[in-house]
């Protein structure tokens, strides 16, 4: 029987990186920085050739060999041509974010923008730049933690199991990633995935230095209809072809055919078997004066001896009847002097008062 670790961090294997821009040599110190160029288009890299090289048969683009910025390991990218990805939200809370700041040595603060987890201590950037630290950035690179979003989607079309993270340092496409996913949570519980729709928008603000232009990822639920994110988790199905979830016309329920109850009194043996007719339509809305009248002349048909079908007065006895026998004695049928069971109407052995004689209708 399997088990699990229960402290254990339970997350699909990273199969590659989504990324909005990539870096060139810069021309006037080429053995200094590279210069960092935003990128209209997505790029996918990864360690694997061969998932890189179905990218670019889906997304466009050439496949080249590639060392990131400040490692050693060589990787594989690609600079698709796609402006758009679909995607798929796996289960659960795919989106982390946080303030962090970035050294030679690794990562030395990691903040929620309370707390500096790293050092247990209250925000370093807020106490030394104030409320608005985050535009210190602007006038001194890397004095300040950066916005960071990292978010693992699974791209539907690409071999193997497992995540593509996107992370971006952009503050308002942290807005945007936060709230699309809480929405999708919300509605979901977290329970089932969600395909997801992803591009890149050019926005720009006004600093007082002048016109800031920067590109953000947005990313929303892929679905014919709003409802359809918000009415509960989906069926992997839904998820891998969201078309399926186009709206149908519900079908019309079928109009109840009407009884006959007419037919039904005509059948009855006795008047009170008639009245219990009388309150099986009443009690279905059927009623009405007319239908009453009806099955009171039924019943007093049924009362004289009167065929209600054919209106022929039955004789008091059959021809077929059998007759006494040697000694006089006709045959006797046993009557149980117990209780009679229950029937569906208890007061079926009566019409309603208004139909009693004697009372006005």
């Amino acid at each position: 029987m399997g088990s699990r670790i229960l402290t254990a961090k339970k997350q699909a294997a990273e199969l590659g990186r989504i990324r909005t821009g990539y870096s060139r040599p810069n021309p006037k110190n080429p053995k200094g920085r590279p210069i960092p160029v935003r990128s209209a288009t997505f790029l996918l890299s990864s360690h694997s050739q061969q998932y890189v090289e179905r990218a670019a048969e889906l997304y466009g683009g050439e496949v080249e060999q590639w060392t990131p910025q400040g490692q050693s390991v060589a990787q594989w990218r690609v600079i698709t041509e796609a402006r758009e990805l679909r995607a798929i939200l796996p289960a659960g809370d795919p989106l982390s974010q946080s303030f962090e700041l970035w050294s030679g040595g690794g990562c030395s603060r990691r903040c929620d923008g309370v707390t500096e987890h790293i050092s247990r201590r209250p925000c370093l950037c807020r106490a030394e730049y104030g409320e608005d630290w985050h535009l210190q950035n602007e006038v001194e690179q890397g004095s300040v933690c950066k916005t960071t979003s990292r978010i693992g989607v699974m791209l539907p079309d690409m071999p193997d199991l497992g995540v593509w993270r996107l992370e971006t340092h952009s503050h308002y496409a942290a807005d945007v990633m936060a709230g699309g996913v809480d929405t999708v949570l919300q509605a979901t519980e977290g329970k089932s995935m969600m395909p997801v729709r992803m591009w890149i928008e050019q926005r720009n603000v006004m600093r007082p230095s002048g016109p800031k232009h920067f590109p953000v990822v947005m990313l929303v639920p892929s679905i014919p209809a709003l409802r359809h994110a918000l009415s509960g988790p989906l069926s992997t199905a839904a998820a891998l072809n969201p078309a399926v979830l186009v709206d149908r016309p519900a079908l019309e329920a079928g109009t109840a055919e009407r009884p006959d109850y007419l037919a039904d009194a005509r059948g009855c043996k006795t008047a009170a078997e008639v009245i219990a007719v009388w309150h099986r339509a009443r009690a279905a809305g059927h009623g009405s004066d007319e239908l009453l009248a009806d099955l009171k002349q039924i019943a007093e048909d049924v009362e004289a001896g009167v065929d209600p079908r054919t209106g022929v007065v039955d004789d008091d006895q059959d021809d077929d009847e059998p007759g006494p026998d040697a000694d006089g004695a006709y045959p006797a049928e046993v009557v149980d002097d117990g209780d009679e069971p229950p029937t569906a109407y208890p007061d079926a052995a009566a019409w309603p008062d208004v139909a009693q004689p004697g009372n006005a209708r």
